[in-house]
């Protein structure tokens, strides 16, 4: 029994390390419900760079970092790069509420299931704030930017 339940520790500790995504990596296809109720895929945005952005209403490092983000959305160009930010707020009426709070403007996304949630998982998100910048590719070209890298990354 004990040879078993390690022979399952090992696999289940081999897929959740292979679940994080690296540099190189392709975006993932996630599928969620946005602010304004319809279902937005992460890897639709073709053409310009994606910076996606994992937070939640009750992270105060997030909560400051969405007003980095608006500042940084209000000075670059939407057909420069998409700002995505993915909640895993497990309530929605608390995210929408931050939301207008913070004054977002970019597309917001919701995966109600904490750290359990499929987005978080594929994206391998293992602290909140967790920011990924994809190329116009829909390649991973940076883990948790600064807001200088990400602005001297999509001038390059």
């Amino acid at each position: 029994m004990k040879k078993l339940f390690f022979i399952f520790f090992i696999i289940a500790n081999t897929f959740i390390v292979n679940a994080q995504i690296e540099v190189g990596d392709k975006i993932p296809s996630v599928t969620l419900k946005s602010s304004d109720n319809s279902d937005v895929n992460t890897s639709s945005f073709n053409g310009k760079y994606v910076l996606v952005d994992f937070w939640a209403s009750w992270c105060g490092p997030c909560r400051l970092g969405n007003k980095k983000l608006v500042k940084l959305h209000n000075g670059v160009s939407a057909d420069k790069i998409e700002i995505i930010g993915i909640s895993i707020d497990t309530d929605a009426n608390k995210w929408l509420r931050a939301i207008e709070k913070d004054k977002i403007k970019f597309t917001q996304l919701i995966d109600p299931k904490g750290f359990d949630a499929n987005a978080a998982i594929f994206f391998g998100v293992e602290e909140l704030p967790s920011k990924f910048l994809f190329n116009s590719e829909g390649i991973l070209i940076a883990k948790n930017p600064s807001d200088e890298e990400i602005i001297k990354l999509i001038t390059q």
